[in-house]
């Protein structure tokens, strides 16, 4: 858990002078449990809950906010498609299979990263690098533009040696390695600019994140009706799904990595200049979108190239192998990547089980007559394993989307179910009130047409089941289950859960029963609070 600081320190590590008395002093170098000194109004202008807050030299502070990815496992991650399907940018901006995992623990199927709430402001940045502590004010709270990409990863050493030497206590650990500030990746800056895993796949495939009262409340675009020419002030707008503010617009964002060509759905090998994301206050809104993507120098005439439009944000990252018995995990999990196993169906239904041909393929290799025909053999096994693990993770994402269909088909039958309960008991009473009357006869007619809707979909819930129970092993959707309600939490859509586990509920059942119950599952879901 992240806590609030009161410190007061000089650019870098070490503390400047403290007014007050000796017991004051004390507890500002080691009571990281302490208030800011800065005003809440120069840092988190719009606190939220689950704010994450980072004390800062001067008595300042920064907000984060946790970015969680669903996954499962010691080699568990995220695949994502990122970039943009027009081809007017394609060599830049074309869409890219990517994959993602924070390296923070975040609680049950899911890890995460922590992303600055905001732009990194000129009285934050002057805390870090400046020797004179800078006094509060909100002029200061523009996102600091004019830094290179030299200045920026300056900026997160700086502050990362002042946490760890100040305020330790109020860094993330993963294991026992403690967390440090740093630039995100790209694939972490579009994974969050995009809403992450708080929007539907569907939103997080547009090209920019859901805007529900229109792009001049959550972007500063060019224009009279936004920017105005000028940068603005940090939190002014509306956040993002994820909390995030001026994800798109206000400065260029830079990343950590440099510039690459895109072609064809991967990285061209050429790497160049350093990258900035998201448009800024001078890009048109008709070409502001989560895609946006440009090269610039490292260095220009003047060295170092610095422009007025660049600003900053930071994440917090920790070294994914924290522990010894992180590393064993990993390595095990490694072991089993790639290895071939029964099919789900028939075959593991009747107890038989596939022979390996990895396992094959490395006796073969051992014993081939020339260290050519081993290192053939070699990478086709490497080949093979490469495909089998992309095919299991194929399937999982299959039986995820399988059970979130059945969760949603139970629903459906819940309301419809308990729709059809009420007009049948209108229905009677009506018949025992006038049974020849027109409107008993509206009352019947409706009722027949909605039964017979929800048969039918209750037949296509029964194949649903049974397709299920027949395409995945129990072990693969109890883990796609779990997966699959961080993900609903993530988005929302708690409520959704207890769908989900009745769906697997019947599922399992009929694996061991073969029986379709659609009566008694009707029922089941009706009783779903």
């Amino acid at each position: 858990m992240a806590l609030r600081a009161k410190t007061s320190g000089a650019r870098g590590p070490r503390p400047r002078r403290v007014q007050g008395s000796a017991l004051a002093l004390f507890l500002a170098l080691t009571s990281p449990a302490l208030a800011a000194d800065w005003d809440a109004k120069f840092f988190n202008p719009q606190p939220m809950q689950d704010d994450v807050i980072l004390p800062m030299p001067c008595g300042g502070a920064m907000a984060f906010r946790r970015v969680a990815v669903p996954a499962e496992g010691a080699l568990g991650d995220r695949a994502v498609t990122l970039g943009s399907p027009s081809a007017e940018r394609g060599y830049a901006e074309g869409p890219r299979r990517e994959w993602i995992a924070g390296s923070l623990p975040g609680g049950a199927n899911a890890r995460e990263y922590w992303l600055a709430k905001y732009e990194v402001s000129e009285l934050q940045y002057a805390a870090v690098m400046e020797e004179a502590c800078p006094q509060p004010n909100l002029g200061k709270r523009l996102a600091k533009g004019g830094v290179a990409w030299f200045d920026a990863v300056g900026f997160s050493e700086r502050y990362s040696t002042w946490l760890l030497k100040t305020a330790a206590k109020a860094l993330p650990k993963n294991g026992d390695e403690a967390g440090f500030v740093r630039l995100p990746t790209e694939t972490e800056w579009e994974f969050a600019a995009r809403g992450g895993a708080a929007v539907a796949d569907a939103d997080f495939a547009e090209p920019v994140f859901p805007m529900p009262e229109g792009m001049t409340k959550y972007v500063w675009f060019a224009g009279t009706q936004s920017a105005n020419g000028k940068p603005q002030l940090t939190g002014l707008l509306k956040p993002n799904p994820l909390g995030l503010f001026d994800m798109l617009g206000n400065l260029d964002e830079i990343v950590f990595a440099p510039f690459h060509l895109n072609k064809l759905g991967r990285e061209q090998g050429a790497a160049g200049g350093f990258t900035v994301r998201g448009g800024n206050y001078l890009t048109a809104q008709s070409d502001i979108r989560t895609a946006m993507r440009a090269e610039v120098p490292y260095f220009d005439a003047n060295g170092p190239r610095r422009s007025k439009t660049t600003g900053f944000r930071v994440a917090v990252a920790a070294p994914v192998l924290g522990t010894a018995a992180q590393l064993q995990a990993v390595q095990a999990a490694w072991e089993k990547l790639g290895s071939a196993s029964a099919p789900e169906a028939s075959a593991s239904a009747l107890g038989k089980r596939a022979e390996d041909p990895i396992a094959e393929l490395e006796q073969i290799a051992k014993a081939a007559p020339t260290p050519e025909m081993k290192a053939r053999l070699e990478q086709l096994r490497a080949d093979l394993r490469a495909n089998i693990a992309m095919r299991d993770e194929q399937r999982d994402r299959a039986a995820k989307t399988a059970l979130r269909m059945g969760a949603f088909l139970g629903r459906k039958l819940k309301d419809d179910g308990l729709a059809i309960d009420t007009l049948a008991s209108l229905t009677e009473s009506q018949k025992k009130r006038a049974p020849d009357a027109e409107r008993t006869k509206d009352y019947e007619t409706a009722l027949k047409r909605d039964q017979g809707v929800m048969d039918d979909n209750l037949r296509y819930y029964a194949d649903t089941v049974i397709r299920t129970a027949e395409d995945y092993g129990e072990d693969t959707l109890k883990r796609q289950k779990d997966l699959l309600a961080t993900e609903l939490k993530g988005l929302g859509l708690e409520s959704l859960v207890p769908f989900v586990t009745l769906h697997l509920k019947h599922v399992l059942t009929y694996r061991s029963e073969m029986k379709v119950s659609r009566q008694k599952w009707l029922d089941e879901w009706k009783a779903v609070p």
